[in-house]
């Protein structure tokens, strides 16, 4: 089996108005993604999704597509999907970084692979380590405190049991959406803080101490993007868990966390590592030093979620039973790109178990939504 074809679909989906996001990166209302799509001579078509943000890995959606089409494309023209490391090893030769533009080809490589198979992805990764159905936290915007509150006190009623606030703007302001939000789910339920890199070391480390009350279940990304030493410090005098998350895209950035005990937890994903393999690969890497992952977001449709999915089901340090990830990006959105929407019910996702990624997209309807 051979690949024939890559077409790109640059598409823009609004998220709900209730489910805005602001984070130390900015604000999030409406995603311009990438979907691929990849033919085969056999007939047989993949699915991938570049969930790109500038402010996140410093992709595009204009320049992924321009990227996939007149760099990888024919790179990868004659190539046999189902060689993976091949295929990473032709994008990795072409171009540095661009991980969610990569893993967008990768994970259609994956589906295709999955179909010609007759068996879902987490099959061909070694077989489900864990059921279809996982629980999820829900990620909180970096709201006013009242409003943070009342939003909180309604994600409870859903049925989630662990609650992530976005901080690292003003630690005035951080605190007391922290405070406010702690306050409305009671003194039993997971809290946890993400600061998406938006801290420096001392505030991070005064304002984790300044919510010990609080009894914080993780401290997500609370330094600067490469200030590996800087977030080791926030381990060393903080008593939260730590998670390295915008700081850990690749293998090398996975060593450099874990030689210099940086963390308790690292957050993983497909979109963010480059693919499926890749994540795997620091997950892997990850457990021979005694740290778990979990997995991340980037607020992705049902064919990045689909991916990550996968990756859970298959991957023994995805240890989701402790510290709870986020899977739940399609339902921040207005429309569902595909025909039958993974099931998402409140906290709850289950994994499809059809063959491949198990989402067929509805090209009709992405063509409705263009950019």
């Amino acid at each position: 089996m051979k690949i024939t074809h890559i077409e790109t679909y640059p598409v823009r989906i609004p998220l709900k108005p209730g489910r805005h996001m602001i984070t130390a990166l900015g604000r999030h209302t409406e995603s311009l993604y990438l979907l691929v799509r990849v033919g085969t001579d056999a007939g047989i078509e993949g699915v991938g999704e570049a969930t790109v943000m500038p402010t996140w890995s410093g992709e595009t959606v204009w320049g992924a597509g321009a990227l996939t089409e007149q760099v990888f494309a024919p790179l990868l023209i004659g190539v046999d999907p189902c060689e993976i490391e091949e295929v990473e090893r032709r994008l990795d030769r072409a171009a540095r970084h661009n991980w969610f533009s990569k893993a967008a080809l990768e994970m259609a490589c994956w589906d295709i692979c999955g179909k010609a198979a007759g068996k879902p992805v987490y099959d061909l990764l070694g077989g489900p380590v864990r059921e279809r159905t996982t629980r999820c936290r829900f990620s909180l915007g970096a709201y006013e405190p009242d409003r943070a509150a009342t939003r909180a006190r309604e994600l409870v009623k859903e049925g989630f049991d662990t609650i992530k606030v976005k901080v690292g703007g003003d630690p005035r302001d951080d605190i007391a959406r922290v405070r406010a939000v702690r306050e409305a789910i009671g003194p039993d339920l997971a809290l946890t803080i993400d600061a998406n890199c938006g801290w420096d070391v001392e505030t991070a480390i005064a304002c984790v101490r300044a919510l010990e009350d609080c009894r914080l279940a993780l401290d997500e990304q609370p330094t600067p993007d490469g200030d590996y030493a800087g977030l080791a410090r926030v381990r060393r005098e903080t008593t939260p868990p730590v998670m390295a998350d915008d700081i850990c895209f690749d293998l090398i950035h996975a060593r450099e966390l874990l030689r210099g005990g940086c963390c308790d937890v690292i957050s993983i994903y497909p979109g963010k590592n480059g693919g499926i393999r890749k994540a795997r690969a620091i997950a892997e890497l990850a457990a021979q030093h005694g740290v778990a992952c979990s997995i991340g977001s980037n607020l992705e449709w049902d064919v990045g979620t689909a991916a990550m999915g996968h990756l859970v089901v298959a991957t023994q340090n995805l240890k989701v039973e402790k510290y709870p990830g986020d899977m739940l990006g399609p339902t921040y959105h207005e429309v569902r790109i595909v025909k039958e929407p993974i099931a998402i019910a409140g906290p709850i996702v289950t994994v499809p178990d059809r063959p491949g990624l198990g989402v067929e997209v509805d090209w009709g309807l992405v063509r409705e939504h263009l950019c």
